[in-house]
């Protein structure tokens, strides 16, 4: 059942020159426009080829629409979508004409949002929408689409039949309080509390993964002033991203630049050198250098083989392990100043200058980077923020509830906060009835989708 009596329209593709353009329309006035436009009775899920002309019969181009009749639409209405060709004034007069028919202009992700609301997906899936359009590598890709298809919907569904469950058993001892409970279904009750607790962890733990599919895996480049950094991130991203210059300490400040290497989208950021006897200005990047490592994913260490070998400063060895280190042996073109000290970390020898080596140390990135993947069960899972915060309070509603049923075994104030648990999986599953949580939600998305 539609949700709404108007009929939106809007561009469905990126503004600009292309070959194609697509518009959009969903709403009971679907079926009207398309007899109204094309002389036709509207053929679910059938291209047609046609003249579409606007409301003074003027042709403004050679199209093909498709029609998807309600419910079996992305949103769940009758769906319009008509392809145009890519010329973007072309594509506004067709959107004109639709709003002089009767149609309202649709407000950022009011599509989905009409989808998510007609039970066309759960929340997280109309989440994962945004997630497989602004996916910039395979991994997103792969975790996006898992989403899209209800991976984490399935965990949540899991999660949900098991609270009710015992929900179930906590009202009946309430029901019914002259029923002591026996003890193998104290213990009983306590174990699922524990999984409850371990199925929450379990996605929680997928959150950082998550955010490193979004925003991309931080891997910053450190090392002494003329180690080669400045042009190990030139030769990375292909181009002459950053000064280089034999005088020490040209990079003041950090630069930050993006690539996917492998399956996964990096955060490269070169940073200034570390010198040991810094100026004043040294000192400020030097800072910088620091405040950046402080929340690094990978760190690529870059060492030069023709000088001798540097200590690292403290608080950064504290920082770097075999787990999220590379240590990249710079100028192999030129002679060794001395033998390579053992390193407690992966290697990759390197010529910045002549272009060697670099697909060893893409290997190795790639390694470190693989091993950020969370699966849950079989599926690839990698939660926002918004579902880490909503898992987190039911965690801490789980676990009160578990309090009081050991300290004061009252089943009204247990079966309390498991109702906070269960409201709090609702928040991640969009079973809840607050339109404003809605609105800013789907604020984000773009016109037309």
């Amino acid at each position: 059942m539609a949700f709404s009596v108007d009929t939106i329209a809007a561009l469905a593709t990126p503004v600009g020159t292309s070959a194609i353009a697509v518009v959009r329309a969903s709403g009971p006035r679907v079926p009207d426009l398309v007899q109204g436009i094309f002389g036709a009775g509207p053929l679910p899920r059938m291209a047609c080829h046609a003249d579409y002309r606007d409301r003074r019969g003027e042709l403004l181009d050679d199209v093909l629409y498709t029609f998807f009749a309600a419910p079996n639409s992305f949103t769940g209405e009758d769906t319009l979508e008509v392809s145009c060709h890519g010329n973007p004034f072309i594509a506004q007069k067709i959107l004109e004409d639709l709003l002089v028919r009767g149609c309202r202009s649709a407000e950022p992700g009011e599509f989905s949002k009409r989808a998510f609301l007609n039970g066309r997906m759960d929340l997280s899936q109309a989440e994962a929408v945004m997630d497989l359009i602004n996916a910039r590598s395979e991994r997103a890709l792969a975790a996006a689409n898992q989403q899209l298809r209800g991976a984490l919907g399935r965990q949540m569904n899991e999660l949900i039949s098991r609270l009710v469950n015992l929900l179930a058993q906590i009202e009946a001892g309430i029901d019914f309080p002259d029923e002591d409970l026996p003890g193998e279904d104290r213990a009983s009750l306590l174990r699922e509390l524990d999984e409850l607790t371990a199925g929450n962890q379990r996605l929680i733990a997928t959150s950082h993964y998550g955010e490193l599919l979004r925003s991309g895996i931080k891997t910053v480049i450190l090392g002494e002033p003329n180690a080669g950094k400045s042009s190990l991130l030139n030769r990375m991203v292909g181009r002459e991203r950053a000064l280089v210059s034999p005088e020490p300490g040209t990079t003041r400040d950090y630069i930050e630049e993006r690539l996917v290497v492998g399956a996964h989208w990096l955060r490269l950021i070169d940073t200034a050198g570390l010198n040991e006897t810094p100026s004043s200005l040294e000192k400020r990047g030097m800072d910088k250098t620091l405040e950046q490592a402080a929340t690094a994913d990978i760190f690529l260490w870059v060492i030069d083989v023709s000088r001798p070998p540097p200590l690292l400063p403290p608080t950064l060895a504290r920082l770097m392990t075999d787990k999220n280190t590379i240590a990249v042996f710079n100028k192999i073109d030129l002679p060794a100043a001395a033998p390579l000290p053992p390193i407690p970390f992966r290697t990759a020898k390197v010529s910045a200058l002549q272009g060697t080596g670099f697909d060893a140390l893409e290997n190795a990135l790639i390694k470190l980077a693989d091993a950020f993947r969370s699966d849950v069960g079989n599926e690839l899972i990698a939660i926002n923020a918004r579902h880490a915060h909503a898992l987190a309070e039911a965690n801490r509603c789980v676990a009160a509830a578990k309090g009081k049923f050991l300290e004061i075994d009252s089943g009204e104030l247990v079966a309390s906060e498991l109702r906070g648990a269960l409201a709090a999986y609702g928040e991640i599953a969009g079973r809840i009835d607050n339109e404003s949580i809605l609105d800013q939600l789907f604020a984000s998305f773009c016109i037309g989708k």
